[in-house]
């Protein structure tokens, strides 16, 4: 019989060669949880700058728990290490989405375990190149609200008049 943790073992150690991968000093707490008495988060991270904690989870299945005892350790672990706690959920044909466990977006259920649905990691979580720094979440809100901007809008009329060619005012773009 196959090893039941043998994929949420493959998951975690993913993340830890795409954190490593992205620059940050990185270790997995092996058999994390069960191999000793203080609870240990799943995986750690720093890149001299940023450091986390990372309960990852990952799921065929919507939606993800997590036991409210492991999100209490992994608070409690962050808090004195020094790092930032951060849920990391990997539903199957998806990429990672972080969390922290006070995140809207988190449910806590009415017996104070944790829960991300799949719906929910997609369209508010953290993705990866979020978490590493290598971009910025904008949502389509955000983008409406600002319209383009001055620069972007002289180039449009420049080209309106007959001031640009199409190819001028693409490069401008």
């Amino acid at each position: 019989m196959a090893n039941s943790n043998a994929k949420g073992d493959r998951r975690e150690r993913e993340l830890v060669n795409e954190l490593d991968a992205a620059g940050f000093a990185v270790m997995r707490a092996p058999a994390s949880g069960s191999a000793t008495e203080r609870e240990l988060p799943d995986v750690l991270a720093g890149d001299g700058t940023d450091f986390y904690a990372v309960e990852a989870k990952s799921s065929a299945g919507d939606p993800i728990y997590l036991d409210g005892e492991e999100i209490e350790a992994l608070l409690f672990f962050s808090r004195n290490f020094g790092a930032k706690p951060r849920i990391g959920v990997r539903f199957d044909r998806e990429d990672w989405y972080f969390f922290h466990p006070g995140d809207e977006a988190v449910h806590v259920t009415d017996g104070g375990n944790y829960r991300v649905k799949k719906e929910t990691a997609l369209a508010h979580g953290v993705d990866f190149d979020e978490l590493v720094g290598h971009s910025e979440k904008v949502t389509l809100a955000e983008v409406a609200d600002d319209g383009p901007d001055q620069g972007t809008l002289d180039v449009l009329s420049a080209f309106e008049r007959g001031d640009l060619s199409k190819e001028e005012a693409a490069e401008m773009l």
